[in-house]
């Protein structure tokens, strides 16, 4: 299927790695010229070269978007790169319960998946409403529908994500941008694979399975597998796509089935 995405350009954030490095190759694929964000220079012109290679214009920002200026920079720079999409991908996760999470750590996840999307979409919203057509994009999570007891402080940045994504679509009424979210669920990466790799470092008895097991014990859910990028990037794909005119507002979750189910 043409997406319609040819010539499109897009700042998919921490796109260096992992989920983001697949949406920049998938928007590729669909002829979007990828501006590449991350912190490091050589990740990032990796992905770059792989961009570059599907016959589109593909060019790296970098920057920490915790600093101050940095999100407001890196917008700028997308909006002088001519994107029109902007996906919000970038955000921390880390492992905290409510007995050992301390306030640094929940100002932490919000400063690290709030605060950066909101300055990014800010910065860049009016060269999207001056050209008519535009798509915001944010990356949620399986954790904003049920909470991860071993998460709470990522689970609840991510549900504040899907909350303004939705109270922006509704401000951005009429102007021809959208603003939708997608949820993924568990997600094979190089990050997951080290969570499970530092559990069995610390003696936890559910590290080291395969992937069955994983689903069985970790993320079960209908389809019987754990998710890939690949899923995640399709998606965001059509999401961005004109064919995506009429969606506007809504969170998509891509995640086997697991909330509501486990």
């Amino acid at each position: 299927m043409d997406l319609r995405l040819a010539g499109q350009g897009a700042l998919v954030t921490g796109s260096s790695s992992g989920i983001g490095a697949t949406i920049a190759e998938t928007l590729a694929d669909e002829g979007c010229n990828v501006l590449v964000h991350g912190r490091n220079a050589g990740a990032a012109a990796a992905v770059a070269e792989q961009v570059a290679a599907r016959g589109v214009r593909a060019e790296v920002v970098l920057g920490d978007l915790t600093e101050p200026g940095v999100a407001e920079q890196v917008a700028l720079t997308a909006r002088d790169f001519g994107a029109r999409i902007l996906v919000n991908n970038a955000g921390p996760f880390a492992e905290h319960d409510w007995e050992s999470s301390q306030p640094s750590d929940w100002r932490a996840a919000f400063e690290g998946n709030v605060l950066p999307t909101v300055r990014v979409s800010q910065t860049l919203l009016p060269s999207l409403r001056a050209h008519g057509w535009g798509r915001v994009i944010t990356i949620g999570s399986r954790a904003v529908r049920t909470p991860l007891p071993n998460m709470v402080t990522y689970s609840a940045a991510k549900a504040a994500v899907v909350n303004m994504t939705t109270s922006l679509a509704r401000h951005l009424a009429g102007t021809g941008v959208t603003a939708n979210c997608v949820s993924p669920g568990v997600i094979v990466t190089p990050s997951m694979y080290r969570m499970f790799e530092e559990r069995a470092a610390g003696g936890d008895e559910g590290a080291g399975r395969d992937e069955a097991d994983i689903v069985a014990e970790y993320a079960p859910n209908p389809s019987g597998r754990l998710g890939r990028p690949q899923d995640i990037a399709a998606a965001v794909a059509y999401l961005a796509s004109p064919l995506a005119d009429y969606v506007n507002g809504i969170e998509l979750r891509v995640d086997g089935g697991i909330t509501g189910t486990s």
